[in-house]
């Protein structure tokens, strides 16, 4: 396998393998088109192929992977295995999506989390989407001239998407280990003002850290942004595995939604959907839920970005939006993922990995390899020996989210670290922990 591709940030699409046996020589290059980076996941999935692997495969342990076990949970509602077509979902579905589903997403978040508050979401405060990168590819269209503030670490997919739209400036903003990854609401009114921002991008939960802005913080967050006007665009889309013992008392589900004061005036732009939370993440719908004037804007930018997403998926999606069906599902989730999250976040610690902050949300644990022997003491090298184990983890720099690059490739603060996921099922989990003790054990011996 070449190394011209370390240290592994990005890699071109022209490096994709063609099965997993067979090596592509290098495509020509075409003037008019730039090179497009890679996700994280999508590099490590890539590297993974080179080694042989497979998705179907069972002799595989992919705790790279961003999506959840989608198979039945105890408790869980019937998994929907069918899709009736009506004849008139043959045609294209609205931009902004089904009337009706965005009738059920507004009363699901009524029903749940804005009881007895006098301002409530309608229909025109939802736009559905074919997913989470389209729904916040249509927000980002949306922004103007404005500094748009951003964390690091947070999920791999921002930084392409904060390059390639170039109305807005992205600010970064860094968080530290030290302090578990906090950023109070006092930490962002001074973020607002002194950096002057427009808007705040965050994922809550954190994609990698796991780190939980709730309760209190998070209704501070909401009153900051309100009081500063700066849109405030919240990822939710782990926002039902919340971990937190104090969030138990609002279901594990923790969500701006609660803290919107007018549904029409807060700047609070929300991004969720099937993916995660529901466990469907091959449906590919989503949604933004926000003031009617954002919502308007962000169907407008999907009449030219993507035009829609998938209409019978759209219709088949209603029921699953149920408030009792959304609660036992998510319970079965707390149920299930967290006999998972303890495993594995006790397994690392075992075999030696460091971790800032056992995750308070998410399917991931982030932990570092600093203290491992020096041969896999890094996250890219861990990730390469690793593949030979045939275990997949993504590396930490992949976190370090650079919009341009900006900073030139320098040294990552998070080039120690590595996100592990818990959302494969249990004996995926028991087996990757076996594979990583062989791997540091011999690396131990060979030191």
């Amino acid at each position: 396998m070449s190394s011209s591709r370390e240290p592994g940030r990005s890699t071109p699409a022209s490096a994709t393998p063609v099965g997993p046996a067979v090596e592509l020589p290098p495509a020509p290059s075409i003037s008019a088109f730039r090179e497009v980076p890679r996700t994280g996941v999508i590099f490590v999935t890539t590297e993974a192929r080179r080694r042989g692997f497979d998705p179907g495969a069972d002799d595989w342990c992919n705790l790279g992977q961003g999506m959840p076990e989608a198979d039945a949970l105890p408790g869980a509602p019937p998994r929907q295995h069918a899709v009736t077509i009506d004849p008139g979902d043959q045609e294209y579905a609205p931009v902004p999506g089904l009337w009706e589903l965005r009738e059920t997403i507004a009363s699901l978040y009524n029903q749940l989390f804005r009881r007895g508050l006098p301002s409530q979401y309608t229909a025109e405060n939802v736009a559905v989407s074919g997913g989470g990168r389209t729904a916040l590819t249509r927000v980002a269209a949306s922004l103007g001239h404005l500094n748009l503030g951003h964390f690091l670490p947070d999920y791999t997919a921002y930084e392409e998407l904060l390059d390639v739209f170039r109305l807005f400036s992205p600010i970064p903003i860094l968080l530290e280990g030290e302090r578990g990854y906090a950023f109070s609401a006092a930490d962002l009114r001074r973020e607002i003002q002194g950096r002057g921002l427009g808007a705040v991008l965050v994922s809550n939960p954190s994609n990698p850290t796991g780190k939980v802005i709730g309760g209190e913080e998070l209704e501070g967050w909401v009153a900051a942004a309100r009081d500063l006007d700066c849109a405030l665009i919240l990822d939710e889309f782990y926002s039902h595995y919340v971990w937190r013992p104090d969030l138990a008392a609002q279901g594990g589900i923790s969500t701006a939604a609660r803290y919107v004061e007018d549904v029409d005036r807060d700047p609070v732009v929300i991004l969720d959907g099937l993916t995660k939370n529901w466990r469907y993440p091959g449906w590919r719908v989503t949604w933004t839920v926000g003031p009617r004037k954002v919502i308007d804007a962000v169907a407008s930018a999907g009449s030219f970005l993507d035009g829609g997403g998938s209409r019978p998926l759209q219709r088949a999606a209603i029921p699953l939006l149920e408030p009792e069906a959304t609660l036992a599902e998510t319970r079965a989730i707390h149920a299930e993922f967290g006999k998972k999250r303890a495993r594995l976040l006790n397994g690392l610690r075992d075999l030696g990995f460091s971790v800032d902050l056992p995750p308070e949300g998410t399917f991931y644990v982030w932990a570092s390899a600093q203290h491992l022997p020096p041969s896999i003491n890094d996250g890219m090298s861990f990730f390469r020996a690793a593949l030979d184990r045939k275990v997949i983890a993504v590396p930490g720099d992949f976190f370090d989210v650079d919009p341009g690059k900006r900073r030139g490739g320098r040294y990552s603060r998070f080039r120690r670290h590595l996100r592990f996921s818990f959302g494969p099922t249990m004996d995926k989990v028991e087996l990757a922990l076996e594979r990583i003790r062989a791997l540091i054990d011999d690396a131990a011996r060979q030191a």
